[in-house]
């Protein structure tokens, strides 16, 4: 802030000259003493100057709706949402969502440092704030297939951006709890900065070892038990509500029945798809649930803005108050919560007029598949006479179970049904060859295969099915397409959406994407996949083996608990 404004907005604050906004007659909630007061709201050079009885240049009567701050959601890949990280943000304002801590995994376990630059610059010059957690676990365990690389040395030259504001989700605690020289050089370099926390079910002993590193935060409780068992170590809980994962309800519900602060607690999204944006909303759908379950209002907003703020040291985001940012949130009543105006520095984001920046053709970004020799028999899978390790699914979650089965088989190799898919995950970053085969119960496609590169987190080729042919025609398709999601079935591409930037991400418009999406889960659910789960995002974290209990990966099946393959 230059002298020059600062002497224009403490006039404007003083009442001794007129602000360049005011917003007359909301009301407004005041994040500091839990109370709704009918005032103004001045701004000045994007910033809230004062609130009370005020003139301004501009005065914008809001007719008494109330006015939350710009909400936060506390973890997101932006990656997830299938569209680049500006188009999601330009659909996602309309929700209320001001601000977002990005963790850039996704994008720099294809292509490292340069990926990570793509999200910085996608997210730059835009009516919101995006910061960034530096990506800590690339590949998320050691013997992962990724693409890119990003250690120490490559995190040095962010260190000094302000949107860098500490060290993203360290998803290998089995390499904290064991102090691994290199992953406690990497909690070093941010020992005076947010460290962000993934610790999936730890028991007690496990988890106070990982919090002794400094981690801080976690967005894996998925049961208020486990939630509490956090909180009561001094860990923030991000209460995550996405699309594979829905943990809001049963964390809620925990806290409304055992009568527990809030304050301890934010929410977060993690990776949710844009249909589900579209139709229910974003963080704003978490703060109307949360309502309607038996959190106090205010107190549901404040796990939206100020907590997180405060999470992460953000001083000038989360209330409304002099010296803050404008950054506004306008609705009629929180039953409805339907969000009427959102201001970003003072301005409606309906007058920003948004700019594409899309990729060459050629440009590396758009050029990651890399595998070749593919054959029907790259599927098969022999069996012995025992059972066999079996991925079970869980409804709206991304966990898994683990099960021991005697499979359907003939000529000695596993013959995949209905009942028991076949899972395979074709590394596809550096031609190595491997196929990992194994597996899944509770998806349910019949006919058919599904495959997508984007595959949580080192994003090879996953593809599920109950034949083979089908699952090489899906996986060929993706190459064609130089990433994506698609259908087969008898033998023919049903629908594909093509995902060229780091085969992640779609550069084509929400709604297109969207309504592609929309196609393709009904599509997928007519084959036989269960209603309960979304076909996509649960194939795309079978891969994950940082969750519990049991993945795939492209050296095979993996037990997560016993942290061996199997």
């Amino acid at each position: 802030m230059t002298t020059k404004e600062y002497i224009k907005m403490t006039a404007a604050a003083a009442g001794k000259k007129k602000s360049d906004l005011v917003l007359k007659n909301g009301q407004v909630i005041n994040v500091f003493t839990n109370k709704i007061e009918i005032c103004d709201i001045a701004i000045c050079n994007g910033i809230i100057v004062g609130i009370g009885s005020y003139e301004g240049i501009n005065e914008i009567d809001l007719d008494g709706k109330y006015v939350s701050p710009g909400f936060f959601d506390a973890h997101i890949h932006m990656e997830s949402a299938l569209v680049t990280p500006r188009e999601l943000v330009k659909n996602v304002l309309k929700w209320g969502t001001t601000s977002f801590i990005e963790d850039p995994h996704e994008a720099a376990n294809v292509k490292g440092s340069e990926g990570i630059d793509y999200i910085l610059s996608q997210t730059e010059n835009i009516p919101a704030n995006v910061f960034v957690m530096l990506p800590s676990c690339v590949p998320s365990l050691k013997f992962e297939n990724n693409g890119g690389k990003f250690n120490p040395k490559d995190m040095k030259k962010y260190l000094n951006n302000p949107r860098v504001l500490g060290l993203g989700e360290v998803m290998d605690y089995p390499s904290v709890i064991n102090s691994d020289v290199s992953m406690m050089k990497k909690i070093d370099m941010f020992k005076n900065l947010i460290i962000d926390g993934h610790a999936p079910n730890l028991c007690d002993l496990d988890l106070n070892a990982y919090l002794i590193s400094g981690i801080a935060t976690d967005h894996e409780a998925t049961t208020y038990e486990y939630a509490l068992k956090e909180v009561s170590r001094g860990i923030h809980v991000h209460i995550r509500e996405g699309s594979a994962a829905k943990n809001l309800d049963d964390i809620v519900r925990g806290i409304v029945e055992n009568k527990i602060s809030t304050e301890n607690f934010s929410f977060c999204t993690d990776d949710k798809h844009i249909e589900e944006i579209k139709n229910e909303g974003h963080i704003s759908y978490s703060i109307k649930r949360a309502i309607s379950l038996g959190i106090d209002p205010i107190s549901a907003i404040k796990m939206a803005t100020i907590n997180t703020a405060r999470c992460y040291g953000i001083k000038n985001l989360g209330a409304i108050a002099p010296g803050y940012q404008a950054d506004l949130v306008m609705f009629d009543n929180f039953a409805d919560f339907e969000i009427s105006d959102v201001y970003h520095k003072g301005k409606n984001i309906k007058s920003f007029k948004w700019a594409s920046i899309n990729l060459d053709s050629k440009h590396p970004l758009k050029n990651t598949i890399d595998f070749s020799n593919l054959s029907k028999n790259s599927f098969s899978m022999p069996l012995d006479v025992s059972k066999e390790p079996v991925i079970n699914l869980i409804d709206n979650q991304i966990l898994t179970s683990r099960s021991d089965e005697y499979l359907p088989n003939k000529n000695g190799f596993f013959i995949a049904d209905s009942n028991f898919n076949k899972i395979a995950i074709v590394e596809r970053h550096k031609n190595t060859g491997l196929v990992g085969k194994g597996v899944v119960k509770g998806f349910g496609i019949s006919g058919g295969a599904i495959a997508s590169s984007v595959s949580h987190d080192s994003h090879n080729i996953s593809v599920i099915g109950d034949n083979n042919s089908d699952m090489l025609i899906a996986v060929l398709e993706l190459q064609k397409k130089m990433g994506g999601i698609t259908i087969v079935s008898d033998g023919r591409v049903i629908k594909t959406l093509a995902l060229p930037v780091m085969g992640l991400m779609s550069e084509e418009p929400f709604e297109e994407v969207n309504q592609k999406i929309k196609e393709m889960i009904s599509i997928a659910h007519s084959m036989g996949v269960s209603k309960n789960i979304d076909p996509f995002i649960t194939l795309s974290f079978i891969s994950l083996p940082v969750i519990p209990e049991i993945r795939i990966t492209p050296k095979g099946t993996f037990d997560v608990l016993e942290m061996k393959f199997i």
